[in-house]
């Protein structure tokens, strides 16, 4: 069985290619990119994928029978980008789409839900037999501007005492490779997570006990924090999201105890401690 994978140069991309090819054919994997010369490196054949070319799209999909649709990551344009993908899937005779959607998609105000529950009805709609994995926040989320919590001895967020039931990047890919290659979960909609939670606060404690630095967590009103974003040379319409989710998550919407994600791969998520370890092992 042939797989598209949409996305595949991006970090969530990589992981699942890289995963993909432990478990298949090498021959039966294509790679959906935009870019086919950034694919290279990645050792399976790459076909040019541009979300914002449907016109392209459904010809790139010919003989690929079941899709991973990685959602895209420009913010604002997602819903129109994936339903092109969809469209383009019933076009080629895809018989299968599995897409990486958000934790608690219909009942969140984390504001990237309204681009994935377009999609989730986009993809229900089409009647191609699918999987929706709902995934909550990646542990590298945080772990990423780790260098300038160092620098500034502070984590700086708006969550409050929000909880984050997040997971290693790793983890959410090695469930879409357990729902690629499974026939048990058409039909199914996961929400995943990680199993153990932790506040902003606690984030800071981890980050001090392994460095043995005073790191603090310094909690601001979003339109500060959105501030301190910008500061950073973040755009301002990214930065105000990104606040706006911490403000979501004290709200609890990256919160869930439900352990579906350890289920689904068989093991338990990677720690936060271990995140954080690999993520100063750079420096």
């Amino acid at each position: 069985m042939k797989t598209g994978i949409t996305g595949a140069t991006g970090q969530l991309g990589r992981l699942v290619i890289g995963k993909l090819k432990e478990k298949t054919e090498v021959g039966s994997i294509v790679a959906l990119v935009r870019n086919t010369g950034k694919a290279k490196d990645l050792g399976v054949e790459a076909r040019e994928f541009d979300y914002d070319k449907p016109e392209l799209l459904a010809e790139s999909l010919k003989g690929i029978e079941q899709l991973l649709l990685i959602s895209g990551s420009d913010l604002g344009q997602r819903a129109r980008q994936h339903a092109n993908v969809v469209n383009a899937a019933k076009l080629a005779g895809v018989k299968k789409i599995v897409y990486t959607s958000l934790l608690h998609t219909g009942n969140t105000t984390v504001s990237l839900a309204e681009e994935h529950l377009p999609t989730e009805e986009a993809v229900i709609e089409s009647g191609i037999p699918y999987t929706i994995l709902r995934d909550g926040w990646y542990t590298e989320n945080h772990t990423n501007s780790i260098s300038g919590v160092l620098a500034a001895g502070a984590v700086f967020g708006s969550a409050a005492g929000g909880k984050f039931s997040s997971a290693a990047r790793a983890d959410f890919a090695e469930a879409a490779i357990v729902v690629l290659t499974e026939a048990v979960h058409d039909g199914k909609i996961y929400e995943l997570a990680g199993d153990a939670a932790y506040t902003l606060a606690e984030y800071a404690a981890e980050i001090a006990k392994q460095t043995g630095k005073n790191i603090i967590y310094n909690n601001l009103p979003a339109a500060e924090y959105a501030k301190v974003l910008e500061s950073f040379g973040l755009p301002g319409f990214i930065a105000e999201a990104i606040a706006g989710w911490d403000v979501s998550a004290s709200k609890g919407d990256l919160f869930d105890d439900s352990h579906t994600l350890s289920k689904l791969i068989g093991r338990p998520t990677t720690p936060l401690s271990e995140v954080v370890k690999n993520a100063l092992s750079a420096f």
